[in-house]
C-alpha cells in the first residue's frame, strides 16, 4: 500500500477530487491517501505561500502529490503554489500527453498524439525581476547546463519507455544565442547518445505555427519552461478541450501530479465540472509508482465512457454525445467500466512500460574562465547617445575604455541610427585596448569614477570567455 498526499484545493477542486479518488479505489489502486489543506484558505490565513509548513513535512515524507487546482488571491503578494512546489521539491520535468480522442471530442487534429515535455524550474520562471530606472524592468531568464542536461535526457528517456520514435527540440536561439543557444546544444549533444530516436529542432515561432497547424508532424516535444508553459495548453485545447488533460511534475525523489486547468471558482459546487484533466493526471500518477494494472484498467474505462458519448457539459455536443451528465455520474460511468477497453479508440497497455532510467547530473571539470570586460548599466533620462558616451568616456582609465553602448540591447554608440527610440536605461560596455589585462580592480575604479562624475550606475554584468569562447551577446547591429 502506497501512501500519497492528496490536496483537494479550491473551487471546482474538491468535487473532481472526489470523483478522481472514487474511480482509484473501484479500481483497486493499493493507495492509502494523506490529506493535506492548500491553497486559497491558507493564503487568506496570512501564508503568501499557500501551504503550510507541516504540510511540506508531508509532501517530503510520502513523496507522491495529487493535487485539485487551487486559487491564487490576486495581489497582496501571493506566490504561485505550483511554482513553489515545483522548484522546493525538485520537480524539473513537467509531462503533458495531448492525444486527440475523435470523433468522440470534436477536434480540427483527429489523429494527433504527441507528448510535450517543459523544463519546470528556471529559465524566466526564476520569477528575478527588478525596476532599474523609470522606464525599465527587467526579468532574468536563468539557463543552466544541468537543467538543461536533466530535461532533454528525461525526453529522450520518456520517448524510449514509450516507444515513440522522435523528439524535438523549440528554442528561440536565433536570437537567444547564449540561453536558448544553450539548451539547443544540450539537447544535440544528448540526442547522439539514442540513435535509434530520430531527433530534430525547430524555432519557437515556426515549430508552434506547425504544431498548431500540423500536429501529426511530431511525437515527444522538449522545450525550455515559458515556451513549454504556453504550447502545452496550446496542444491540449487543439486536442479537444484544456479539461481532459493532466499533468506529471517528475523530479529525482518527489512528484506532483494534477490536471492543467484551473480551479474556475464559478462552476464550484454545481456538480458540472469534468474530473478528467485531474484523472489523467491520477493515472500518470499510477504508472509512476508502479500500480500499472490499475492504471490501464482506469484509462481504458475512461477511453470506453468517452466513446459511449457519456460527457460533461464541456465537451458535450449535441448529436454526436449520447447523455449529458455531472461529475458524480461520470466518475460512475467510468466505474461502470472498469474492465471493458474501447472499440473505436485505441485501448491502452501500460504491462510493459519498465522504469526510466534517469541517472543523476555529473558536474563537469571547471573551464578556464578568463575576465575581459564588463557592462554597466546607467540610468540616464537624456535621449542622445553621444552625449552620455561623453561622459562615460571619462571613467575609463588604466587603458579601459568604452567600446559600445546599447538601449534595450540595440547598439546606438558608435554609429548608432537617429530614428532609433531610447529609453532612460543605457549598457555600456568597457574593455581593455591592445590586449591589456582586465580585472575586478578595475570594475571598481569604473564605478567609483561613474560616482564622481554623477553617473547613475544601476547595475553591472561582468564579461567572461570560458575556454576561449565568448560567454556574452553582442549588440543589436554590432
Amino acid at each position: 500500500m502506497r501512501k500519497i498526499t492528496v490536496a483537494k484545493g479550491d473551487g471546482i477542486g474538491p468535487e473532481i477530487m472526489d470523483a478522481t479518488l472514487e474511480i482509484l479505489f473501484a479500481a483497486g489502486a493499493k493507495i492509502e491517501i494523506e490529506e493535506i489543506e492548500v491553497g486559497e484558505k491558507v493564503y487568506l490565513a496570512g501564508n503568501t505561500a499557500g501551504i503550510a509548513s507541516e504540510s511540506w513535512d508531508t509532501i517530503r515524507r510520502n513523496k507522491i502529490f495529487l493535487k485539485a487546482p487551487i486559487t491564487t488571491p490576486q495581489g497582496g503578494g501571493y506566490k504561485s503554489l505550483n511554482v513553489t512546489t515545483r522548484k522546493f521539491l525538485g520537480l524539473y520535468s513537467n509531462v503533458r500527453p495531448c492525444m486527440s480522442l475523435h470523433p468522440f471530442v470534436k477536434t480540427k487534429h483527429p489523429v494527433m498524439d504527441l507528448v510535450i515535455i517543459r523544463e519546470n524550474e528556471e529559465d524566466l520562471y526564476a520569477g528575478i525581476e527588478h525596476q532599474q530606472t523609470d522606464e525599465v524592468v527587467q526579468c532574468l531568464k536563468l539557463i543552466s547546463r544541468p537543467g538543461c542536461e536533466k530535461i532533454v535526457r528525461y525526453a529522450f528517456e520518456y520517448a524510449k519507455q514509450q516507444n515513440r520514435k522522435k523528439v524535438t527540440c523549440f528554442t528561440k536561439d536565433n536570437i537567444m544565442k547564449q540561453t536558448d543557444g544553450l539548451f539547443h546544444q544540450v539537447f544535440d549533444e544528448i540526442a547522439e547518445e539514442y540513435p535509434e530516436i530520430e531527433n530534430e529542432h525547430w524555432i519557437i515561432d515556426i515549430g508552434a505555427a506547425k504544431m498548431a497547424d500540423t500536429p501529426e508532424a511530431f511525437d515527444v516535444i522538449v522545450m525550455p519552461n515559458l515556451y513549454g508553459d504556453v504550447l502545452s495548453d496550446v496542444a491540449a485545447q487543439i486536442t479537444g478541450s484544456v479539461g481532459l488533460a493532466g499533468s506529471a511534475n517528475i523530479g529525482e525523489e518527489c512528484a506532483m501530479f494534477e490536471a492543467i486547468h484551473g480551479s474556475a471558482p464559478r462552476r464550484a459546487g454545481q456538480n458540472l465540472a469534468n474530473p478528467s484533466g485531474l484523472l489523467q493526471g491520477a493515472v500518470m500518477m499510477l504508472n509512476h509508482i508502479g500500480e500499472t494494472e490499475a492504471a490501464e484498467k482506469i484509462q481504458n474505462a475512461w477511453l470506453k465512457t468517452l466513446e459511449d458519448g457519456i460527457h460533461t457539459y464541456d465537451i458535450f455536443e449535441e448529436g454526436s454525445s449520447k447523455q449529458k451528465v455531472g461529475t458524480k455520474e461520470f466518475a460512475q460511468a467510468v466505474i461502470a467500466n472498469l474492465g471493458q477497453k474501447p472499440s473505436i479508440l485505441k485501448p491502452v497497455s501500460y504491462a510493459n512500460n519498465s522504469a526510466l532510467n534517469l541517472p543523476k547530473y555529473k558536474k563537469r571539470p571547471a573551464a578556464n574562465k578568463k575576465l575581459v570586460g564588463v557592462d554597466i548599466f546607467v540610468h540616464w533620462n537624456g535621449v542622445n547617445p553621444d552625449e552620455i558616451a561623453e561622459n562615460l568616456k571619462k571613467i575609463g582609465e588604466n587603458g579601459i575604455e568604452l567600446t559600445m553602448i546599447t538601449n534595450r540591447g540595440i547598439k546606438v554608440w558608435p554609429d548608432g541610427f537617429s530614428e532609433t527610440f531610447c529609453t532612460d536605461h543605457w549598457r555600456c560596455r568597457f574593455k581593455p585596448n591592445n590586449g591589456a589585462i582586465f580585472t575586478k580592480q578595475n570594475i571598481n575604479e569604473l564605478l567609483k569614477n561613474a560616482i564622481d562624475e554623477n553617473i547613475d550606475t544601476i547595475k553591472t554584468e561582468n564579461l567572461y570567455e570560458f575556454d576561449g569562447v565568448r560567454g556574452y551577446s553582442l549588440g543589436q547591429g554590432q
